[in-house]
């Protein structure tokens, strides 16, 4: 499978990218070479590897939760944008 540069183009397009034309074409060379290699892998036989041994024996690690209270709360939004009272506005991500 060959990746074009229209094909860049429109991933370039979702994530809201833009590249120069030199860009756009070392990207899809290097996009060519991720999807080559895992073609190669892809010829690999996995018929024999059982995938979920690890998870016998393992368990999930979570640490408990604690609440803190933030004295300094004009330090703690310094970076934000926009405030509405106590809330950090973003701007809407789905159309």
């Amino acid at each position: 499978m060959k990746v074009t540069i229209e094909e860049v183009n429109y991933i370039a397009k979702l994530s809201k990218l833009r590249f120069t034309e030199a860009e756009t074409q070392r990207l899809a060379e290097e996009f060519q070479g991720i999807l080559s290699h895992f073609e190669s892998i892809d010829k690999f036989d996995l018929s024999g590897i059982k995938l979920d041994i690890q998870s016998e024996n393992q368990q999930g690690v979570t640490r408990k939760d604690e609440t803190a209270v933030f004295e300094d709360k004009k330090k703690l939004f310094q970076n934000t944008k926009s405030m509405s009272d106590t809330y950090i506005q973003v701007p809407k991500i789905i159309e």
